[in-house]
Parts: structure tokens; C-alpha cells; sequence
């Protein structure tokens, strides 16, 4: 919160993770992950970049959306980022003087959910927000959750070994733990390979499957080198599924994280194995 309160420009990845959290839309730790989502539902136009500085009448549509606010007939029918921002002034979310295009604060971001919530709190509308929110996450539970037991049972078919499934708000979560890499290196040997084929066989499955993944390391060696080391291994599996044809390169983020977030603490051999793992998030499918 600190971090977003103080930002003078906000990114469209950081604007999507909040509103989309704020919203009870997605809760995920990932920023990437919350911007494909937005653009997959064309929450936010395709044409931008998660890094980009967020502009207001793109936010509008974000919020719109994101917040489940009915709009006017002209919003219903066109509705673009312009016809979002209109909505907003017209609903004083966004008060005084204001310029479509301009840029958004952490500081603006929060006073604009902050008005939603006051303006709709305990209101009719605010319950058909909330019906319309939970029947959607509703469905994209159920659809993630039969994919998710379909994927287990071809993983438990093929004996991968350290791989679990699951079904999470953000997409089908496949986590490929103890994964053997080379001390200090991001090459992937044999027996990892042999594990990505197998996930590519279940991905090509999949028409237009989008991927975001990400690499993390134990808590040797230092932050930067973790880092680098945790982005270098995401990239690496990346690469290799798109060799496999699984994944156009278009379709798949990368990220890494060091040991920023470990799940066990590192004090055994087996808890390093754990956290020393690379996840594949099935975003679209």
C-alpha cells in the first residue's frame, strides 16, 4: 500500500493487481498475471504493455469493469476507455478538473476505488455488483478446477515426478519442484526435460494457451545473483517449451523472484528442494 501511496505514475500491471484485489476480482502476487487477466477480458486494451504508465481513461475501463458498474447506453454499446472515463465524471467518481489522458497516481488510484465505495456501499447496485463478481469468479472456478483434476490425472499417468497441480483464481497453477538445475546455472538438464515434454504434450492440447512463468531459487548466494539466477531458469523453461511448440513466445511472460518467496523455510535439503522450483501459470485455454 505504502509503495502504490507513493508512486507519482503507476504502471497498468500495479493498477490491475490492486483494483483487481480491491475489487474481490483476483488476489495474486503477481502483477503480470493480473494485467493478462485485465487484457484477456479486455478490461484493458491488447495493445498496451504491463510497464506502461497507466493512463486515466484506461483506469476508467478497468474500474468499470473490474467493479461491475453499470454504465449509460452509449458506455453499453462503444464501450471504450473514453465512454468508461465520461461514465465516472458522470458518476463523481472522478471529481474536478481532469484530463482523459493524463497520468495516474498511486495516491488518485486509491481516492477512485475509495469513491466506488462510498457512492455504491450498501446500495441496491452494490449487491448486483457483488452477485454479477461471484457468478463470474463462480464459473472461471469450476472451468480452472475440472482442467486442473484433468491435468493431475495425465500427470499421475505419466509418473512426473515433484509436480503438482492446482486450480487457483488466476489460472491452472502446474508447480515442477526440486528442480535440478546445475549450481549457478539456468540450463536445464536431461531429467527436467524429460518432465517439460511431458507438460508440452498437455499443453498442445490447448488452443491459444497462454503461459506465465516463473523461476525461484533456495537462499544461497546473493539477492542479485538469486534474482538474475531465478529469471535466467524462467526464461530457460520458456524457451525449451516453445521449442517443443507448446507455446508461441508471444504467449508466455516470464518472471523471476529469487527466494523472495519460498514456500518452506530453507532449513532441510527437502525444503530447498521445494522452493527451488519454476511455476507454469495456464492463463488463457
Amino acid at each position: 500500500m505504502e509503495r502504490l501511496l507513493g508512486a507519482q505514475t503507476i504502471t497498468y500491471a500495479q493498477a490491475a493487481r490492486f483494483v483487481l484485489e480491491a475489487s474481490e476480482v483476483m488476489r495474486t502476487g503477481y502483477y503480470e498475471v493480473a494485467f493478462d487477466f485485465a487484457v484477456q477480458r479486455k478490461w484493458l486494451p491488447k495493445t498496451l504493455n504491463a510497464n506502461d504508465p497507466a493512463r486515466l481513461d484506461r483506469i476508467s475501463l478497468l474500474l468499470m469493469h473490474s467493479f461491475y458498474i453499470e454504465g449509460g447506453l452509449f458506455y453499453s454499446v462503444i464501450g471504450t476507455s473514453n465512454y468508461a472515463y465520461r461514465e465516472l465524471v458522470h458518476k463523481n467518481i472522478i471529481q474536478g478538473r481532469s484530463d482523459p489522458h493524463m497520468m495516474v497516481s498511486g495516491e488518485m488510484l486509491l481516492f477512485y476505488i475509495n469513491r466506488i465505495f462510498s457512492l455504491y456501499e450498501g446500495t441496491q447496485d452494490e449487491v448486483k455488483m457483488k452477485d454479477r463478481r461471484l457468478a463470474d469468479r463462480g464459473k472461471r472456478r469450476e472451468r480452472s478446477e475440472e482442467l486442473a483434476a484433468m491435468i493431475s490425472a495425465i500427470i499421475r499417468e505419466h509418473r512426473i515426478e515433484d509436480t503438482t497441480v492446482e486450480a487457483t483464481d488466476e489460472g491452472i497453477l502446474i508447480t515442477l519442484s526440486n528442480i535440478n538445475f546445475l549450481p549457478d546455472s539456468a540450463a536445464l538438464p536431461d531429467a527436467e526435460k524429460r518432465k517439460l515434454n511431458d507438460i508440452s504434450t498437455i499443453l498442445k492440447r490447448m488452443p491459444n494457451v497462454r503461459l506465465f512463468i516463473a523461476g525461484h531459487t533456495t537462499r544461497s548466494g546473493t539477492a542479485e545473483g538469486r534474482l538474475e539466477l531465478s529469471i535466467n531458469r524462467a526464461r530457460e523453461a520458456a524457451n525449451y517449451l516453445i521449442s517443443q511448440d507448446a507455446c508461441k513466445e508471444k504467449d508466455i511472460m516470464i518472471a523471476g523472484y529469487g527466494a523472495d518467496r519460498i514456500l518452506i523455510d530453507n532449513t532441510t535439503p527437502a525444503a530447498m528442494a521445494a522452493n527451488r522450483r519454476v511455476e507454469i501459470m495456464i492463463l488463457e485455454y
